[in-house]
């Protein structure tokens, strides 16, 4: 194989992370970039896939988001945001259901 040296700067994580997941999949990281190559030369389009996994703060939030909806306190509609925020700052608010 006839082959050149490309030379891309990376950050350093980004390189480590990324060739752990190539060997994960029983890749080097030379020949993921070699076959993303390829596929970019075949299919003349580039593809991004963004699914993030969810932080430990975004789970825990739904989970308490959850339980609260369970227990019922779930907020009323509102027509406006400035009733939505005047029922944010009542202390005495009463939930969709009259929970307080």
């Amino acid at each position: 194989m006839n082959t050149a040296v490309i030379n891309v700067k990376v950050d350093r994580k980004v390189k480590a992370k990324a060739k752990k997941v190539a060997e994960e999949l029983g890749l080097s990281l030379s020949a993921y970039i070699n076959a993303s190559l390829r596929e970019l030369i075949r299919s003349k389009s580039i593809r991004f896939s963004l699914s993030e996994e969810p932080s430990e703060y975004l789970i825990e939030s739904l989970r308490e988001s959850e339980e609260d909806r369970k227990a019922g306190r779930v907020s009323p509609t509102f027509d406006n945001p400035e009733d939505a925020i005047a029922w944010l700052n009542d202390k005495k608010r009463k939930y969709a259901n009259q929970v307080q």
